[in-house]
């Protein structure tokens, strides 16, 4: 049996239309108005920023105190994180872009990031491999690892790609130790190798490398000295055994391309730049610290690729001035209002609930006019 109900002939067309308009406009804005909304970790993040920041700018006083200057046209933000085009202790080529875009405190939040994505916590050992060809990323990573209150085992290398640290008077280990002078960071490195080809840097002159020993004397931290490229990736985990002790290391974060540490070329491109938690096909057949680490199911943290990485977290490439601390998306992120929705949906309930059930529309529309009297309900089935 059907049922009939009526529907009243007083409900106005272009009342419904009005609504209808109403409605589409309240898309409109929800869809195309956004907030800032505080990324995870926020606090850790801007405070890490921060610590990377004053590290920069003792970096840059040392590096004025000892009468090195900078370029204009390959640090136009006068940093001092940048290094010159060739130097005796250049071991491999660099890209002048990347290396500009490290020059950014902010990158100290994209490692809180991606340690806090690797479930690392307060006191865990993190396994650490740094090259002297992006002091900006290596300052980040102490002012991250300082900030999220872990403990890490650092072996760096001396030997510098082109626009690394590559002054001679004034390589990573010298910034490491200034650093650690003006108590910023706990961190020292527990061995520095020479870099480059096999991590014994073949291919600079006898001279050379000589100097780079110099450095490693100078800093006051073991060398450590390899024959060959397997002798090397043993020396390395060896060592990191030995400090972690009993504990388990629970991440390793390697910075630029040191030759043992990736795995040579290849290996340094089969790992994604950022979190890698397996072991990239055809990795296994290259012997490197993060292949071993990344079969035993420990994160991998790859800082390469800076550009890459640079635009997946909201960050500038080859900014001319030092970026502001608290910028970027790996700080906030733009989202839908709720409110606003919740505005909207409300003011069209309400319009649906005034012009229709309670007749408001009609009455506004028909105000002063008298009502037909043959006016009646229309049916519907």
């Amino acid at each position: 049996m059907k049922k009939i109900y009526w529907r009243p002939q007083r409900i106005s067309l272009r009342l419904l239309w009005v609504v209808a308009l109403i409605g589409i406009a309240g898309l409109i804005v929800v869809e195309t108005y956004t907030v800032r909304e505080k990324q995870p970790h926020y606090t850790e993040k801007i405070k890490a920023a921060r610590l990377a920041k004053e590290a920069f700018e003792v970096i840059r006083q040392e590096r004025l105190r000892l009468g090195h200057t900078f370029d204009p046209e390959s640090d136009p933000a006068g940093t001092g994180l940048i290094g010159q085009l060739l130097t005796p202790v250049t071991t491999n080529p660099g890209h002048l872009p990347a290396k500009q875009t490290t020059a950014n405190p902010n990158f100290a939040a994209v490692i809180v990031h991606l340690l806090k994505r690797a479930d690392v916590e307060e006191g865990d050992k993190v396994a650490v491999g740094f090259s002297g060809s992006f002091p900006a990323i290596n300052t980040c990573v102490l002012a991250a690892l300082q900030t999220l209150k872990l403990q890490a085992i650092i072996i760096s290398s001396v030997g510098s790609s082109q626009w690394g640290a590559n002054i001679p008077t004034f390589m990573w280990p010298d910034m490491e130790r200034v650093l650690a002078e003006k108590r910023l960071f706990n961190y020292r490195s527990v061995a520095i190798s020479r870099g480059g080809i096999d991590d014994r840097a073949l291919g600079l002159t006898k001279d050379s490398r000589r100097a780079l020993d110099v450095v490693i004397e100078r800093s006051g931290i073991p060398a450590l000295t390899v024959s060959n490229y397997g002798e090397s990736v043993e020396k390395r985990m060896s060592l990191y055994q030995e400090f972690a002790g009993e504990d388990k290391i629970t991440a390793y974060l390697n910075v630029g391309g040191g030759t043992t540490s990736v795995g040579t070329k290849v290996g340094k491109r089969m790992f994604d730049p950022g979190l890698n938690r397996s072991v990239p096909r055809g990795a296994y057949d290259i012997d490197s610290v993060m292949t071993r680490y990344a079969m035993d199911g420990i994160p991998i943290i790859h800082m390469i690729k800076i550009d890459t990485l640079a635009e997946r977290y909201g960050l500038p490439l080859q900014p001319t001035v030092m970026p502001k601390v608290g910028e970027g998306k790996i700080f906030y992120k733009e989202v839908h209002s709720t409110e606003l929705a919740a505005a909207v949906l409300l003011t069209i309930i309400v319009l649906l609930t005034a012009f229709i059930r309670q007749d408001w529309g009609y009455r506004m529309l028909n105000a002063g006019k008298k009502e037909s009297k043959e006016s009646s309900p229309e049916p519907m089935v």
